[in-house]
């Protein structure tokens, strides 16, 4: 969705990276990426790779994508972090193993000893009369609109909707949970469509808000949370660990799973505010008068009846850093639809590449599109935020999509790399090694450590998530 200049508002057209005209060695991903974020070539020679090679198997290059985006998000904090110490850009060694377990933080979590749910009872594939059907259902708003979608009871379990699901064609049932507002895409074959990586607009000539020295490259810079589920939460608890004052902002009537916030909330805050209530809509826009940065993982056009649209943003707050994530791309006919990682992997036709021998579809080792994406996201902001300040001045507007992580996954990056023979062997992987445990607010928390590695950045976030929307609406 492009927005119009108009003579307040002027912006320069996107810069976009095409998932399939970047490097294709396996160490060439890191470059692309790098590239697509508009960061210097010259600061690539800073990064190198370490650890066990067996990690994140599959058909596609999982393993390449997950360290590739890490390093450049380190290798982002690393730039920001010499600009604001006046020194040179750190080293940046990044740990595979540590990428690895950072990727699937959602299993390793336990909250006093017990495991979280990951996917409920009707979340998954389902054989159609035709193929296969891939449902999202962890939300109870979420369940309660499939099941009205199919005409079964509130109450109705697996069995019964297994039952339904082979009675009717996969398209049908997409198109069917679509209309309802729920969540079902058919299987399907690779897709020949590619979407930008990454994409990047100037918007204006404000000058930023200047950042004096700090010992963290985003310490005191303040970020205005709007997103969930996993990318977005993963890109601003990133921007968190690095010193960032992140402050998570939902709506009332929308509640988070308590687990899922557990997993991301590290180092932010959460607060709820319903942006069509007067009171609440002058906190937000008095946060936003001296906001840095906004990220939102909304689809297109769902926060624009709120005054949100990157345009209007940017009016209110030139020289704003504003961070757009969706599910399925920003044009095309699926740009406004609903989406989470396991239902672009089966519309894409990654559940299809990564299929077994019986024909049922497969996943990616990790929720690698989510993850890969929200690493991604705080990647750029952190180059807008130096960019801003070394290059051009000016608002930013970024656009990212699990879509687009999708196409360079699949297009981009070239086959999955083979272990190194005798590596893994060498040096097997023992996630222990990358997991701590700390008190919080949700009890005993186990989790995952930060995988970003440049030399003399935080091993570990400053403090453990809070309950959701519990925290004032205030900067710290």
């Amino acid at each position: 969705m492009t927005e119009s200049p108009t003579p307040a508002h002027r912006s320069a057209p996107y810069e976009g990276s095409t998932a399939h005209d970047g490097p294709t060695s396996p160490d060439g991903a890191t470059a692309h990426a790098w590239a697509a974020l508009g960061g210097p070539a010259e600061l690539l020679a800073r990064v190198s790779f370490h650890g066990p090679d067996g990690v994140l198997p599959a058909r596609l290059p999982v393993r390449q994508l997950a360290r590739a985006t890490v390093a450049a998000c380190s290798l982002a904090a690393g730039e920001l972090s010499a600009l604001r110490s006046g020194g040179g850009v750190p080293a940046v060694r990044i740990d595979q193993g540590a990428v690895a377990t950072a990727f699937v933080s959602e299993r390793h979590l336990r909250i006093d000893g017990r495991t979280p749910v990951s996917f409920a009872p009707l979340s998954g594939f389902w054989q159609s009369a035709d193929g296969w059907v891939r449902t999202h259902a962890n939300y109870p708003h979420h369940r309660a609109r499939l099941l009205t979608a199919l005409g079964l009871p509130a109450d109705a379990g697996p069995e019964q909707l297994a039952g339904t699901l082979r009675e009717h064609p996969a398209e049908w049932v997409q198109e069917r949970a679509y209309e309802a507002g729920a969540l079902a895409v058919a299987v399907a074959p690779v897709s020949g469509a590619t979407h930008p990586l990454v994409e990047t607009r100037v918007v204006g000539t404000a000058a930023a808000r200047p950042l004096g020295p700090a010992g963290l490259p985003a310490d005191g810079v303040r970020v205005l949370d709007l997103t969930r589920v996993i990318a977005g939460p993963v890109a601003t608890r990133s921007l968190a660990l690095l010193g960032a004052d992140v402050l998570r902002v939902d709506p009332p009537r929308l509640p988070e799973a308590e687990d899922a916030h557990a997993d991301t909330g590290f180092g932010k805050r959460s607060t709820r505010l319903d942006l069509a209530a007067p009171a609440d809509r002058a906190a937000f826009e008095a946060l936003l008068a001296t906001a840095d940065v906004v990220v939102t993982g909304y689809r297109p056009g769902a926060l624009d009846a709120f005054g949100l649209a990157p345009a209007a943003l940017l009016e209110r707050r030139p020289g704003l850093v504003v961070a757009q994530l969706c599910a399925w791309g920003w044009t095309g006919s699926w740009a406004g639809r609903r989406g989470f990682d396991s239902l672009v992997q089966a519309g894409v036709g990654i559940a299809a590449t990564e299929a077994g021998a019986d024909g049922h579809p497969g996943v990616l080792p990790a929720q690698a599109l989510d993850h890969g994406t929200g690493y991604l996201i705080a990647a750029g902001v952190l180059r807008a935020l130096t960019d801003q300040r070394t290059g051009r001045p000016g608002g930013r507007h970024l656009r990212y999509s699990l879509a687009g992580t999708a196409s360079w996954l699949q297009h981009g990056i070239g086959p999955a790399a083979p272990a190194v023979p005798g590596a893994a062997d060498a040096e097997p992987y023992d996630p222990q090694r990358w997991l701590a445990e700390t008190d919080s607010p949700h009890g005993r928390l186990r989790y995952a450590l930060p995988p970003l590695a440049y030399e003399g950045g935080p091993a570990d976030w400053s403090r453990p998530p809070g309950r959701w929307g519990t925290d004032a609406p205030a900067w710290r």
